[in-house]
């Protein structure tokens, strides 16, 4: 993917918050071009939350605008779709009535909203599981139930808040991998927040970082699509020095 050949998606122009009269963050800058997924990294704490939230329109900035295809969606809800650390699967209802919740609050039918979810059920690596409770799943399999419904907005743009951050390391590579794929094929955009330097290294294509106090918001790295192996390689220790050294300076 060349994101210089791609539209800009969101973009945030110069945001700020504050809380109790003092500035979390101040003028923070970003964009994320159609397909890319960007990663914006910092301390827990930095106030990363806060600015997802603004994004989402959940909270109206005290300065700054967010625009979303050229669109000033600033403090409206309801144009990004956005997934948190915890999977809120319900417990009490089966995967496949979770996984259709977005469609049913747009007024789909029930009958239409189980046949547009089921059809992705294999697309996911949820095949069988469509009449099970949560409390059946592994913790990846949840995540994976909880993008599946996150996808099912048929938002353009897709916020992730350290979705991954709960799971063991060896489920974490296999969602990683398997968030990559299936980004490519069915042209996701992503914004992934997130406080892991080799997290942001391997899924993203750019990384921004969120640092100080009050903090404020850099590009740091362009990284563009990368091998299968490019874990394993030279290149990223250089870059996960390169990016430790930005997040300390």
């Amino acid at each position: 993917m060349n994101s210089s050949q791609n539209k800009i998606l969101l973009e945030v122009q110069g945001v700020g918050q504050k809380y109790q009269g003092a500035w979390i963050f101040q003028d923070a800058q970003l964009q994320v071009t159609e397909g890319e997924i960007v990663a914006l990294l910092g301390e827990s704490g930095v106030g990363k939350t806060t600015l997802f939230n603004i994004i989402a329109g959940v909270l109206t900035p005290h300065e700054g605008r967010v625009f979303l295809q050229g669109e000033d969606i600033t403090g409206r809800a309801g144009h990004i779709s956005y997934m948190l650390q915890k999977d809120l699967l319900i417990e009490e209802r089966t995967v496949l009535d979770n996984v259709s919740i977005p469609m049913r609050v747009r007024g789909m039918s029930k009958r239409e909203a189980y046949e547009r979810a089921s059809e992705l059920f294999s697309e996911f690596g949820l095949e069988g599981y469509e009449k099970l409770y949560p409390k059946a799943l592994s913790g990846g399999m949840r995540q994976r139930a909880a993008l599946l419904r996150t996808y099912l907005t048929e938002a353009s743009m897709v916020l992730l808040d350290e979705p991954f951050s709960a799971l063991d390391e060896t489920t974490k590579e296999q969602l990683y991998e398997f968030y990559i794929q299936k980004s490519r094929k069915l042209g996701l955009t992503t914004l992934l927040i997130t406080h892991n330097v080799d997290e942001a290294l391997k899924l993203a294509h750019r990384i921004y970082i969120m640092k100080g106090r009050p903090a404020r918001v850099a590009e740091a790295m362009v990284l563009g699509e990368k091998g299968e192996d490019f874990h394993l390689t030279a290149e990223f220790l250089e870059a996960k020095k390169a990016l430790r050294a930005k997040l300390s300076s």
